[in-house]
């Protein structure tokens, strides 16, 4: 059979189309044995190859043959029974990295939000467990400032002055301060910082409508809010504490075919970042 003919499996009743050489990955496992006819236990039945096993975690099977990457969903838990199935075809490979199923299982993600108002400013300070969330709100987080007259929160529209945007406060690499209102200046002048939150275009200056943004945007990014206290009772400091699982970095291998081994696949892990 040609490595460019398409095959078609039916496994435990659920059937799988994919080309041969999908199949010979890894020329020593029982699916590309199957392929070469060189496996009798594969019965081909009119034109499908029939597999007595299990069709849902060969599906995740078929996933790693045509990535080479072990990246499953968040809600995965059947780790030894996807590498029985994997022993079973002959996909050594594949079982050495689902017995590594700590680096695997997908982590839970906590982020918290201080919120504190002082007469005609706020304070927001957030700290996160993962640094890369940290650092994409800190890319969709823009603080404005420019002078204003008139009496602060009263004034719902930015100055006629051009706002200069203000870099964001970044005491390390898992937390972010920024804040947001009006100061005095001198005479009538203000100093007025609005807050941006992409995709929202709007600038907004009142503490308490940032707070309800950026606690929306979090909620649209997959977290939720489980617990809002009060954490400094004196200067009246909020926490929001939010939570959401993030998928683990994907496990990952390289086949070299090298002349000379008779096909044999070679494997090396690695570990590759996946997107939140």
């Amino acid at each position: 059979m040609s490595s460019q003919e398409v095959v078609v499996l039916s496994v435990g009743g659920v059937r799988f189309v994919t080309r041969a050489s999908t199949l010979q990955q890894f020329p020593e496992s029982r699916l590309a044995r199957m392929v070469n006819d060189d496996d009798q236990e594969f019965k081909l039945v009119n034109g499908e190859f029939f597999v007595d096993r299990d069709g849902a975690l060969f599906s995740h099977i078929m996933d790693f043959l045509r990535t080479l990457q072990v990246s499953l969903p968040t809600d995965f838990s059947d780790y030894q029974r996807l590498q029985r199935e994997a022993e079973f075809y002959g996909l050594y490979p594949l079982a050495d990295l689902l017995s590594q199923e700590h680096l695997l299982k997908p982590r839970l993600e906590i982020l918290e939000v201080h919120f504190s108002l002082q007469e005609m400013q706020a304070f927001f300070r957030i700290f996160g467990s993962c640094s890369t969330t940290i650092e994409a709100l800190a890319e969709q987080i823009t603080v404005f400032t420019g002078q204003q007259s008139g009496h602060g929160w009263s004034s719902p529209f930015p100055s006629q002055k051009p706002l200069v945007p203000l870099p964001l406060e970044r005491p390390s690499h898992h937390d972010l301060v920024f804040l947001c209102g009006t100061e005095y200046s001198a005479g009538d002048q203000f100093v007025a910082r609005y807050v941006s939150i992409k995709p929202d275009k709007r600038k907004l200056i009142k503490g308490t409508n940032v707070l309800g943004l950026l606690l929306d945007t979090l909620l649209k990014d997959g977290f939720r809010l489980i617990s809002t206290r009060t954490v400094a009772r004196e200067e009246k400091v909020e926490c929001y504490t939010f939570e959401r699982m993030k998928r683990a970095a994907g496990l990952a291998i390289m086949v070299n075919q090298t002349p000379g081994s008779s096909g044999a696949a070679q494997a090396r892990r690695s570990q590759v970042q996946k997107g939140k």
